[in-house]
């Protein structure tokens, strides 16, 4: 490619210890710089804060889950893809400024792998019964976990893939939605995570910092 002939012809400069004629230098420099404007162009940076995150699986058409919805869910509101901002007072010690950059202003990125551990979640999560998961915006909840397993399996999944990790039963369908590449959303319009699925089914890859809302 462009990137490529432009190395190679400056190589060549460089062994010949040659003067490169004009017509040539300037070839080379205009090269050189599509190359590094194409390089510039193809890497966006990660928002401050935030990991790249995770892409998630396209859904088959006629699965009876996830509960899909359209990009509508998605369209620009009062508060990026929300109505209002995230809660003041999220649980267990959640910080509200990356909450709310990856609820309300965010498609894709995510809180960095492990941020759920670094929080106060593990001390203060009920180890014998189910914890529910509440919309960091709206106060719905999203999530009850967990449900078929014990809180050890919960904690091992989740701690294996870096964020934590839900399944179908674990779902409070009457607010949460996916699209068709993946992204799972609640109703609300508040950016969840995604679904990556496995060969036990789906699995949703949720950050903390969108499920740590208190209900209302």
């Amino acid at each position: 490619g462009i990137a490529a002939r432009a190395m190679q012809m400056s190589a060549f400069a460089a062994r010949a210890n040659a003067v490169l004629p004009p017509a040539l230098a300037a070839r080379l420099a205009f090269q050189q710089g599509r190359a590094s404007k194409s390089r510039t162009m193809s890497s966006k940076a990660v928002p401050e804060g935030l990991s790249d995150g995770c892409k998630g699986a396209p859904v088959p058409e006629g699965v009876k889950l996830p509960i899909m919805a359209d990009e509508s869910v998605m369209a620009p509101k009062a508060h990026g893809t929300t109505e209002t901002p995230v809660q003041q007072n999220l649980r267990w010690n959640c910080e509200w400024k990356t909450a709310d950059k990856i609820c309300s202003f965010n498609r894709h990125y995510a809180e960095y792998a492990g941020y759920w551990e670094s929080t106060n979640f593990l001390e203060e999560v009920d180890r014998e019964k189910e914890t529910t998961y509440y919309d960091s915006v709206s106060g719905k909840p999203l999530f009850i976990a967990p449900r078929g397993r014990s809180f050890e399996d919960f904690q091992k999944e989740s701690k294996s893939h870096g964020w934590p990790s839900f399944r179908d039963e674990e779902v409070v369908w009457e607010n949460v939605r996916c699209l068709k590449d993946g992204e799972a959303i609640s109703v609300d319009g508040t950016h969840l995570g995604h679904n990556l699925p496995d060969k036990t089914g789906n699995r949703y890859c949720i950050n903390l910092v969108s499920v740590a809302g208190r209900p209302m």
